[in-house]
């Protein structure tokens, strides 16, 4: 038990010691620095218990690598260089007026006063997507012999598991319903598949979306066109210019520059039924039902990022199992401004 004990003791120290210096790293001070310090603040607040660190301390790092962690996973992506407006968000929610509507602008206007426009927005308030992960055990026994490793794989687990999801979401949300003047659903025109009577998508559809979104008045820089799999493989197959954009710059899902999008592969885009509505974010396909691919306006999009937290229960409150169980609560939205600067491919189907 002494044993046991000593070795708590050294790890928590150890582990200490690791995250303080990656803080002071972060922030620009010594090293040995962050060290010392964590080491101190967890001798204020308390040491190790049963070979884990005091519960609140143990939860505030681990929530800061979390929240870390979920920020790291959206550079590079199609997320990512969308306007971000976190810094507006309250207690997991945000005004949509708050997330502003561009007035018109005059060209060599000569009449004064210039006029008032009221921009319609209501103050609508939009509750931020809540993530939650399942419960994961983790015994007493896997603590012990400090198996900081096995929390970094818990944490990672968990962190990909809620970007996957809030990817996921985030396309639903930027995906109309149905097809209307101002989002557009359109289907692919190219060659049949007898097997699955998915028609392909062609270059020719890329460029209907591009006049889609010429039509709406939707400025040509920042537009980025997210492809599902079953059309970037249609497209590996027929056109030559994508293909060598493919297999030279993929980068987390990026393809690159073609036809005035920047391009992205996605594979859980919401899915459409044959008669062109979009199903839900928890349906299957069925048969003729088939994943889309999307484009959207990035400066007429927002995203949001709320609050994040871990759920620790000790294993000392579970005697018949005596193992620790995590899980994470994270807050986060994605979505239009306004309905007006986006367009859908869908694939067509024919029996």
């Amino acid at each position: 038990m002494k044993v046991k004990v000593f070795i708590s003791m050294m790890c928590a120290v150890l582990f200490n010691a690791i995250t303080g210096s990656a803080i002071a790293a972060a922030t620009g001070l010594a090293p040995l620095t962050g060290a010392v310090g964590m080491n101190v603040i967890a001798a204020v607040f308390g040491g190790p218990q049963g070979g884990v660190l005091r519960e609140g301390v143990y939860t505030e790092i681990w929530t800061g690598e979390m929240v870390k962690a979920l920020r790291g996973r959206l550079e590079a992506t199609w997320l990512d260089g969308i306007p971000d407006n976190s810094s507006i968000a309250e207690n997991d929610a945000i005004h949509l007026v708050d997330v502003g509507v561009d007035p018109d602008v005059l060209i060599n206007n000569t009449d004064y006063p210039i006029p008032t426009q009221a921009l319609p927005d209501k103050d609508i308030t939009i509750s931020l997507d809540k993530f939650q992960t399942k419960v994961t055990p983790i015994t007493d026994d896997e603590l012990y012999g400090c198996s900081y490793d096995k929390m970094k794989r818990v944490k990672d687990s968990h962190a990909n598991s809620i970007t996957d999801a809030k990817f996921k979401k985030s396309a639903f949300n930027l995906c109309a319903k149905s097809n209307s003047a101002t989002t557009p659903v359109l289907s692919t025109s190219g060659t049949k598949n007898v097997d699955t009577g998915r028609h392909e998508m062609t270059v020719k559809d890329i460029l209907a979306m591009k006049a889609a979104l010429d039509n709406l008045g939707v400025p040509e820089k920042n537009r980025r066109l997210v492809l599902c799999t079953d059309h970037v493989n249609d497209l590996l197959g027929t056109d030559q210019n994508f293909k060598e954009q493919y297999n030279i710059n993929r980068n987390d899902g990026k393809i690159g520059h073609l036809y005035g999008f920047d391009i992205y592969e996605f594979a859980n885009t919401p899915i459409y039924t044959s008669a062109g509505a979009k199903k839900g974010i928890a349906e299957v396909a069925s048969k003729g039902e088939f994943h889309c691919s999307f484009a959207f306006y990035t400066n007429r999009v927002f995203k949001a990022t709320g609050s994040t937290k871990m759920y620790w229960r000790d294993a000392k409150t579970d005697p018949e199992k005596q193992q620790n169980t995590v899980n994470f609560r994270h807050y986060f939205i994605c979505m239009p401004k306004k309905a007006d600067a986006g367009v859908v491919m869908m694939s067509k189907y024919t029996a």
